[in-house]
């Protein structure tokens, strides 16, 4: 009896243990990163690939996995850090991956682990957070399916995952010394639109045929083969280094059911209009014509778009040839200047009715950042409420949970700019701007509003759009406005019933957009545009709350700055 006791015990234990492991597993990836020779759009540059790869591989992972990437620095002479863009990184804040505010960058040769929880089934990305290395090619692509067990409010047949990028001839190196230098030198329009990682530039525009060479394989259209009858559910993303975008497939509606990880009221469109770090799921049906090919293009918008073609791919209908061109002209874009659409499109993102997460119905505290471009001393920068952001030579988190004084601006950073004397419409006189790398200490636990105002620039009769990104938290998006943002009725318009979560959200031009988290998360965390340039001339900030609840660091986050001698690197 004592013996098919243990017997019935032991397979009990068994099966527990082999239910978990099917539960939640550990996703390994090895990876080294270098500069390469690559042509992506057919003009040959160095890109920054990821075992040879850009965009990099697709982490692949379930609800609840652990992922684990053992990262190599093969750049010889940069540091690199790399971001999970949209993992919350709850119990993990060290591994977010932004140089400068929850680590120090990882050294040429060195080698670092990352490894985190994937909490919540949804399209991320992963990209470089050190400089401006994400526009030479370092991202890649996270997709989190659900448990097993669990489903998702709508069926299709085959999952895909497209990058949108735009492509610069010049380096980052060339980029950044135009930005810091007086006269002002800026990056101008890129020279391509890539869609997962394939674009085609006018070699008859080069000289010499072994820098541009237009029969370069890496440049041919990428190709999306689809069988006719079948529905697929693309995973569109961007990760452009300044542009706005849209997307459409020729001839094909798209239904978006999915934004940032969170489903969505299902709405009908032809273009997506999508921002810099948002992640959609749309789902199209192959119900064409499956005799020929289509085409799938994206158009800058936002900007003046006669710089740049479009980025073009080819919907390839099977058993068609995938080189087969489509025997149309490709579908012109929306007027990049036309506001109302892209406004529109973004009041149409609302939760699904069956996975509507009720926000909190009022805040404890209201921060408001008017968006402007400075003149600090001569150069050129984008700043909060006028102040540009700096970031210090040791990370925040590591200076605040072991406790390093003079390491950062101690004084607050400002809750409020006096928007009823600013006029949002006249380009602004910023004699007053300062820079600083002062932080947000957030109440743990408390419900923050952010309102994003947006302003001209430096440049009459311009106002530019902005996506705004929150590392280590999704916000509710209570709404969007044209106008200067009225404190005490624009509030009263917010949408609390069913607001869609996101952790990228645009704010228009001449517009203001309204959102609410909770500061839930112990750790410290950046909020910042996520153009390239614009993060990099001080368009961010960085939110603090509960770093006391943060765990014991680990060592090889440390090593720069003042954290030199704390169990990091010598």
């Amino acid at each position: 009896m004592g013996v098919m006791r243990f017997l019935a015990l032991f397979i009990l234990l068994f099966s527990v243990l082999i239910f978990q492991a099917a539960e939640a597993r550990i996703r390994r990836y090895k990876w080294e990163v270098k500069y390469e020779y690559k042509s992506p759009d057919c003009f040959q540059k160095m890109v920054i690939t990821i075992n040879g790869q850009s965009p990099g591989p697709t982490i692949l992972a379930e609800e609840g996995d652990t992922v684990i990437v053992e990262l190599t620095n093969g750049l010889l002479t940069e540091n690199v850090a790399i971001h999970w863009h949209g993992i919350r990184q709850i119990g993990t804040p060290w591994f977010d991956g932004t140089e400068g505010v929850t680590q120090c960058p990882i050294l040429p040769g060195e080698t670092f682990t990352y490894e985190y929880k994937v909490d919540r089934p949804g399209t991320y990305l992963y990209h470089a957070h050190y400089g401006m290395q994400r526009e030479a090619g370092l991202y890649g692509s996270i997709r989190v399916s659900v448990a097993r067990g669990k489903t998702e409010p709508f069926s299709y047949d085959y999952d895909r995952s497209i990058i949108l990028s735009d492509w610069y001839h010049n380096t980052t190196y060339e980029q950044v010394l135009g930005l810091s230098s007086i006269p002002f030198d800026w990056i101008g329009e890129p020279q391509s639109l890539l869609i997962q990682g394939k674009g085609r530039y006018n070699c008859s525009l080069v000289s010499s045929p072994y820098v541009c060479n237009a029969t370069s394989p890496q440049c041919s259209p990428y190709v999306l083969t689809v069988v006719p009858g079948k529905t697929y559910r693309l995973r569109v993303s961007s990760l452009t280094s300044l542009s706005a975008l849209s997307f459409q497939i020729e001839g094909h509606n798209m239904t978006v059911v999915e934004a940032d990880g969170h489903f969505v009221e299902p709405f009908v469109i032809k273009n997506l209009f999508i921002y810099s770090g948002e992640t959609y799921s749309v789902l199209v049906k192959a119900d064409q014509d499956p005799s020929r090919n289509y085409w799938v293009t994206t158009n800058v918008v936002s900007r003046n778009n006669t710089v740049t073609p479009p980025g073009l791919a080819i919907f390839n209908y099977y058993p068609n040839h995938p080189k087969k061109s489509p025997p149309t002209v490709p579908p012109a874009g929306p007027l990049w200047n036309d506001v109302e659409p892209r406004i529109n499109q973004s009041r149409a993102i609302k939760a699904h009715h069956d996975y509507v997460v009720p926000p909190p119905l009022t805040s404890d505290r209201v921060i408001l950042m008017l968006n402007t471009q400075n003149e600090i001393n001569g150069y050129r920068r984008w700043s909060v409420n006028n102040v540009s952001f700096n970031l210090p030579h040791t990370p925040y988190l590591i200076a605040l949970k072991e406790n390093i004084s003079g390491v950062f601006d101690p004084t607050p950073a400002p809750d409020y700019f006096d928007l009823e004397n600013y006029d949002i419409y006249t380009k602004p006189n910023n004699s007053n701007a300062t820079s600083s790398n002062s932080i947000y200490r957030l109440k743990f636990n408390t419900t923050v509003d952010i309102i994003l105002q947006n302003a001209n620039t430096m440049v009459v009769n311009n106002s530019e759009t902005h996506p705004w990104h929150l590392h280590g938290h999704d916000f509710w998006v209570l709404g969007y406005g044209e106008g200067t943002f009225n404190m005490s009725s624009d509030p009263r318009k917010y949408n609390l019933i069913n607001p869609i979560m996101k952790n990228t959200a645009p704010v228009h031009p001449y517009g203001w957009t309204a959102l609410r988290f909770r500061s839930n998360n112990p750790g410290a965390w950046a909020f910042h545009c996520h153009i390239e340039s614009h993060f990099y001339m001080g368009m961010g900030v960085v939110f603090e709350e509960g770093v006391e609840r943060v765990g014991k660091l680990p060592s090889s986050i440390m090593g720069c700055g003042k954290s030199k001698g704390l169990g990091g690197r010598p």
